[in-house]
């Protein structure tokens, strides 16, 4: 509109020559400020405040889809395609995704487990499947190392460790830890590439001691192992990438606080009816 864009541009040219430009008068432009603004206005203008919150609350990851189901969960009245529009006129965007690059050291790994897994990423229950991975952290010590186990169930995190080493001790202690918490588990497939440190005898004998068969991807399929891919390209993006660790300390705390407060309890998953996956597993053992 002609008389919001002479308001918004005041301060940058005079308003006689903005009036005349835009071919409006002084008088018309002063009646439509003394003007209420229209209900739609307004609940436009108390909508875009919460979509700003949600949108920092995501830490600037969410879209609009995710967005607007923070907003009905609040019981916000209002559409996707509306919470789109206003994102787009308050220059509210998500972070842009960067390509995450995958590497897997499997040259040495002579007798791979089958892959058991067949890119079955959708299960019906809990601990029915568990897939893992490492990536490194850039800090200005040096890399840190993250293993992680993801339920394919949930998508949910259930082990993790860091280390200043890619070693078989690292991924050992994110299979304890899911362990711990999972408790009594039997035959279900855990899931790997063909890493040195997932091929290792300790870490083999550690899932056959506890009933857990081992499976792994076909060398050079990175799609095998693609769900523990994707959780470790959503750390890149949405937290790595736009942080600078002085410490390692420092990242173990951020890493820390990405996956248990944010990512298992509070982030969004479009592939769990957007629902974090605590709360999806919560629903499932209430029905």
């Amino acid at each position: 509109m002609k008389y919001a864009f002479i308001r918004e541009h005041r301060h940058q040219h005079t308003f006689s020559r903005l009036c005349a430009v835009l071919g409006v008068s002084r008088s018309g432009y002063h009646d439509w400020l003394d003007r209420p603004e229209s209900p739609r206005t307004q609940e436009s203008k108390r909508l875009t405040a919460k979509i700003a919150y949600y949108h920092q609350r995501s830490r600037q990851n969410y879209g609009s889809p995710k967005i607007h189901k923070d907003l009905v969960a609040e019981g916000a009245a209002c559409g996707v395609n509306r919470v789109a529009r206003l994102m787009k006129a308050a220059d509210i965007k998500s972070r842009m995704a960067r390509k995450f690059v995958i590497t897997t050291d499997s040259k040495n790994t002579l007798q791979p487990a089958p892959d058991l897994l067949q890119r079955r990423f959708t299960v019906d229950q809990p601990d029915t499947a568990w897939v893992s991975d490492t990536t490194f952290i850039p800090t200005r010590e040096g890399w840190l190392y993250l293993a992680v186990l993801l339920d394919l169930f949930s998508r949910q995190v259930i082990g993790w460790a860091m280390g200043n080493r890619n070693d078989t001790e690292l991924v050992q202690q994110a299979l304890t830890m899911a362990l711990w918490r999972r408790k009594k588990v039997d035959n279900l497939i855990v899931h790997s590439d063909q890493g040195s440190t997932y091929a290792s005898t300790t870490y083999r004998q550690q899932l056959r001691e506890n009933g857990l068969r081992c499976s792994m991807s076909r060398k050079g399929e990175c799609l095998d192992n693609a769900v523990a891919e994707s959780f470790f390209g959503s750390l890149k993006n949405e937290l790595v990438h736009h942080e600078d660790y002085k410490t390692r300390a420092e990242a173990k705390q951020s890493l820390f606080e990405y996956i248990e407060v944010f990512y298992n309890r509070q982030r969004r998953h479009a592939s769990l009816r957007y629902l974090a996956p605590v709360e999806y597993e919560a629903r499932y053992a209430s029905n």
